[in-house]
């Protein structure tokens, strides 16, 4: 989090834990490098167990970036679960880094509103190797798009409360997700909301660091890294917790761009193009010169959200802000009054329950939102391939320059960008 950004969202003490370094940026960056030697030397105190055979795998279910999740059950216990199979086909050196971290995350991180991970199994190659999960029915990408009509607003803040509590959880222990999105958020039959999904998760300093650019799926991506900028902070993730809450109340995506330029467009359109008064610093940004915004100065929250009350709109509004210093903080976010007034958030177990995609043969109906199903799933696609690419090349970078490849002089660049 940079100076500005904490003096103007200060965290209770009670809330905010130590980040993982050290006090001072000097002797701070010697312990995130130590940090992330013990990562990936392997240091991780999990329950590691060669025991995949004890599970029936009944489905496969879902394929991302980096593992492919089937349904299985326990043959033991008879418990379902969901088995994670992490990618290492072109894993030469180990476990890939975002592997790591993933599990870095899971294991350090417990809260009701993230996915329980039960432990990690292996099989009998080298390369196989499970994450077991706590097994949930549903993804929200998927349940929206087969609704024939959107959530009761009462169910989008039953929804909201635990999406935002589990954001609020994460950036107090210095933890930024960095990919939220509908598609990662699970639903379980007594009305939970899960987080998951943290390939892309990391820890981040309270001062002003430079991290991995292109994160976060492209419809959930915030302006700031629409513009290329490598110095973000947690911010990113509540302009996706904004996101998605107008995708809950309308029942489709808010920015359904299918590149950087049909993004900014959208969102200027939408909540009036940006500019130096409201966002100081936009024209800095290193990409801000290869976009031309439309000359748009008005907001049309109002116009699109005609059935929500004024604090919506002002929730939805601090959520979207463009400046990341002024946009709201997780925390903020859940005292906000839109969760105390009329319709109040619906308890979780009186939430509506829906058959199981995964038990369905076609993957769902043509709901309000069957058009986007597609679009929806080749971006993401189309984004985790670009996330992969950008992960492996670095990888490449970094064990070429340990052996004295002859690119070893961009060796403090790929340092500073391997978060």
């Amino acid at each position: 989090m940079s100076s500005a950004r904490a003096a103007s969202h200060p965290q209770p003490a009670a809330h905010r834990q130590q980040p993982p370094a050290a006090q001072h940026p000097a002797t701070g960056e010697a312990a995130v490098q130590a940090t992330q030697r013990a990562e990936l030397d392997g240091e991780l105190d999990l329950p590691v167990l060669d025991a995949v055979a004890d599970y029936e795998k009944i489905k496969r279910i879902g394929e991302g970036t980096f593992g492919i999740v089937y349904k299985a059950r326990d043959k033991r216990s008879g418990e379902l679960v969901a088995l994670k199979k992490l990618r290492m086909e072109r894993e030469r050196d180990g476990m890939p880094v975002t592997s790591v971290r993933e599990l870095r995350v899971l294991q350090t991180c417990k809260h009701p509103n993230l996915v329980e991970l039960k432990r990690v199994v292996t099989g009998p190659k080298l390369d196989s190797v499970f994450l077991v999960f706590e097994y949930c029915p549903h993804d929200m990408g998927k349940l929206v798009d087969s609704l024939s009509k959107p959530f009761h607003e009462s169910e989008v803040k039953c929804l909201m409360q635990q999406l935002l509590s589990a954001v609020a959880y994460l950036h107090d222990r210095w933890v930024m997700h960095r990919d939220l999105k509908l598609s990662n958020l699970l639903f379980t039959h007594s009305g939970e909301l899960k987080l998951c999904d943290y390939g892309l998760a990391r820890y981040f300093q309270p001062w002003e660091e430079s991290y991995t650019p292109g994160v976060v799926t492209l419809w959930y991506r915030a302006p700031e890294v629409l513009l290329g900028t490598e110095q973000y902070t947690e911010a990113i993730d509540m302009w996706s917790c904004g996101c998605i809450l107008a995708e809950l109340l309308r029942g489709e995506p808010l920015f359904p761009g299918r590149t950087e330029a049909a993004m900014l467009e959208l969102m200027s359109r939408l909540l009036g193009a940006p500019n130096e008064r409201i966002w100081p610093g936009l024209a800095a940004m290193p990409h801000a010169s290869r976009f031309s915004l439309p000359p748009q100065p008005y907001n049309y929250l109002r116009q699109e959200f005609p059935g929500l009350s004024d604090s919506g709109i002002d929730l939805l509004n601090r959520l979207l802000t463009f400046d990341p210093e002024k946009r709201i903080t997780a925390r903020a976010a859940l005292r906000h009054a839109y969760f105390t007034e009329r319709p109040l958030p619906r308890l979780p177990h009186y939430m509506p329950s829906f058959p199981s995609a995964h038990d369905a043969d076609g993957g769902g109906g043509g709901g309000r939102g069957g058009q986007h199903r597609n679009e929806r799933r080749e971006m993401e696609e189309a984004h985790g391939r670009g996330v992969k690419r950008r992960y492996q090349q670095e990888e490449r970078d970094r064990f070429g320059e340990a052996f004295g490849d002859a690119r070893a002089h961009r060796r403090p660049e790929v340092l500073r960008r391997m978060d």
